[in-house]
């Protein structure tokens, strides 16, 4: 898994978790605009993606990334702030 650059793999987290809120907001009040659900789920199973990238490379950022026997865990690995990088 080397060769990922965890500071631009953060900017890209954070650049495609905001379309996908950006989008649900709209669909809040468009559920049936077919582009916009498009959106949501290109930009979706990017950000999906992405942090499942990052999980395996630095420890998961959110529980649904955690790798653990005891869901829990996830939140006693170091937080992103704490490693070197």
């Amino acid at each position: 898994m080397a060769g990922y650059d965890k500071k631009k793999l953060l900017y890209y987290i954070n650049a495609v978790s905001f379309a996908v809120d950006d989008s649900k907001l709209f669909l809040d009040t468009h559920p049936d605009n077919k582009e916009a659900l498009e959106y949501f789920d290109n930009y979706n199973k990017a950000r999906n993606r992405a942090l499942n990238e990052y999980a395996a490379c630095f420890g998961p950022l959110t529980i649904a990334t955690a790798v653990c026997d005891r869901s829990y865990e996830w939140a006693n690995q170091p937080w992103p702030w704490e490693m070197e990088g």
